[in-house]
């Protein structure tokens, strides 16, 4: 999920997070520039150790750069959500996604029902997001996942946020669902719809290879139903879930617009 603010996922975490940094003996500290991420790391490394994980994710740790797109990106982030429902949908190619999810949806339609009798959750929705997303797996991005969700627990901006999923994705690394050299998004994002490592954690189903379409979208369903989908409600009514995946408002309009037009065809 293109990342802003996703609403209420893995807050407990954060909190937890939060409360081992305010009591930690050596809590690893902020910096606003490259030049303590190194240093940062091995105080990391202590706490990462301390929470679980592993020899590999320790290794991708000790392997990991400061990620300076990452950054600029993080910066820039408000931009890329700005001005008018119709100018975002436009900037985001929203008829392109209709089209495509229109045909995607018939042509897979025995795994559309197969996750709406599962989850709840109907194709409209899950294409929207994919194509939103990624442009239905065509670009899921070219960052090191483990170096963009460090850099960004490193960043002074909001590393209590990031600080759980940075653990996640070294727990990750562990299981073999990532390794040191994974891509995705700017914001450590993985897969076809998007997930934050913390979320493959607690909602990828199967291996929570979320590079794998199936898995992505079946895991992206699961998403929406744990964070209050109402099957076979309207999307205006299911704003909720689609809130708790993007905290944007024109992010949900956009989202509920395009999947109420393929779910009509």
């Amino acid at each position: 999920m293109a990342f802003f603010a996703k609403g209420k996922m893995f807050a407990a975490a954060a909190v937890v997070a939060m409360l081992a940094l305010a009591t930690g003996a050596k809590a690893a500290s902020c910096g606003k520039n490259s030049a303590g991420f190194d240093s940062w790391k091995q105080d990391f490394a202590a706490e990462a150790k301390a929470d679980g994980v592993g020899s590999r994710g320790l290794a991708a740790l000790a392997s990991a750069t400061y990620a300076k797109r990452t950054i600029a990106a993080d910066r820039a982030i408000h931009k890329a959500f700005s001005g008018s429902v119709e100018n975002f949908m436009k900037r985001r190619g929203a008829s392109a996604i209709i089209s495509k999810g229109r045909s995607l949806k018939k042509s897979n339609a025995a795994l559309f029902d197969k996750i709406e009798r599962t989850y709840g959750v109907p194709p409209g929705v899950l294409l929207a997001i994919w194509g939103m997303e990624t442009g239905f797996g065509a670009s899921m991005g070219s960052q090191n996942t483990v170096s963009a969700i460090l850099t960004l627990t490193y960043d002074c901006r909001r590393p209590e946020y990031f600080y759980p999923h940075a653990i996640a994705a070294l727990k990750l690394v562990d299981r073999g669902t990532l390794t040191a050299s994974s891509v995705g998004a700017m914001h450590g994002e993985i897969g076809h719809t998007q997930f934050l490592p913390g979320n493959v954690l607690k909602y990828g189903v199967g291996n929570g290879n979320l590079r794998d379409r199936n898995t992505a979208l079946a895991s992206t369903a699961n998403y929406l139903k744990d964070h209050g989908w109402q099957a076979g409600a309207s999307y205006q009514a299911n704003m909720g879930a689609i809130a708790g995946w993007n905290s944007a408002s024109v992010y949900q309009q956009a989202i509920a617009r395009i999947a109420t037009a393929i779910d009509a065809d």
